[in-house]
């Protein structure tokens, strides 16, 4: 499977299309996906949803995904990283817990996340005021101004999401709610291994085993080390932490541990890869 990168820590990439030409693919980001007008077919980490105008999907690092377009579609893809995040919650604290929940538990079970009207109203109105700002990125200004559309658009689709919560449960025995409990767990190393997933989702380990990978095309094991690792590089490139505190943090039992594993999954040592970066 494809995995797309991002090489800046913002992009917005508008455009129209008859036909979708790219793979299903993972990204190295976080994606808001806007749908300008248009209809079709939007398949996420195994489910499929009808999209419309209107609609607005959020995905995240490791999520897959691709596009089934029925009638001319005009999307507009605002993507970003980690970097983001960071420099909002360097300003407000209370973005913190927002954003963890927003971004780290997966919303891709309800498909469009957005359903109140006028919130949708208010998130294209930021939306054309971003891209606006965007066509003139290099002002001194643009970080300033980007970051509080950010906040602005991502305390909308936070609200939108948690209301909806309740009404829409994931499915115990669907590979969504795997994905959600690694997402939601990926700190706690004891809590993903394969015998006791096997055992949250009732699941024999060979079952669940063959059952993740025939929906995600990979292996649990090397899903959660992806997922691990890429989280772990975003703290590498933009957190002040130490590699102690970083490998703390993942659950690993000491820091040459730690290393060792990094190494053996990007072919460098997490000190050389901050520096290089």
């Amino acid at each position: 499977m494809q995995r797309y990168l991002l090489h800046t820590p913002f992009s917005i990439y508008h455009f129209e299309a008859k036909t979708w030409n790219h793979p299903v693919h993972k990204h190295s980001y976080f994606e808001i996906i806007f749908i300008l007008k248009g209809s079709g077919i939007h398949n996420i980490n195994g489910n499929t949803f009808a999209y419309t105008e209107g609609d607005i999907f959020l995905l995240g690092p490791e999520d897959f995904h691709n596009f089934e377009i029925d009638t001319l579609t005009e999307f507009c893809f605002v993507r970003f990283n980690d970097s983001i995040q960071k420099q909002i919650e360097e300003r407000d604290s209370l973005w913190q817990q927002v954003v963890s929940t927003l971004l780290y538990t997966s919303s891709q079970s309800r498909g469009s996340i957005v359903h109140d009207k006028q919130d949708k109203k208010k998130l294209f109105g930021l939306l054309a005021v971003l891209e606006e700002e965007y066509e003139n990125q290099h002002s001194k200004y643009f970080e300033s101004i980007r970051t509080s559309l950010m906040q602005s658009i991502m305390i909308i689709l936070a609200r939108n999401l948690f209301g909806q919560a309740a009404a829409s449960p994931i499915l115990k025995d669907s590979v969504e709610a795997i994905l959600v409990y690694i997402k939601q767990h990926i700190y706690q190393p004891s809590k993903l291994t394969i015998e006791h997933l096997a055992d949250v989702f009732n699941y024999s380990p060979d079952y669940i085993s063959i059952f993740f990978k025939k929906h995600t095309g990979e292996s649990l094991k090397q899903y959660i080390t992806k997922y691990k690792m890429k989280l772990i590089e975003i703290r590498l490139l933009y957190s002040q932490l130490t590699i102690g505190e970083i490998a703390d943090e993942f659950g690993y039992i000491d820091e040459s541990h730690f290393c060792k594993q990094f190494k053996k999954f990007t072919g460098s040592t997490p000190t050389n890869f901050r520096k290089v970066l």
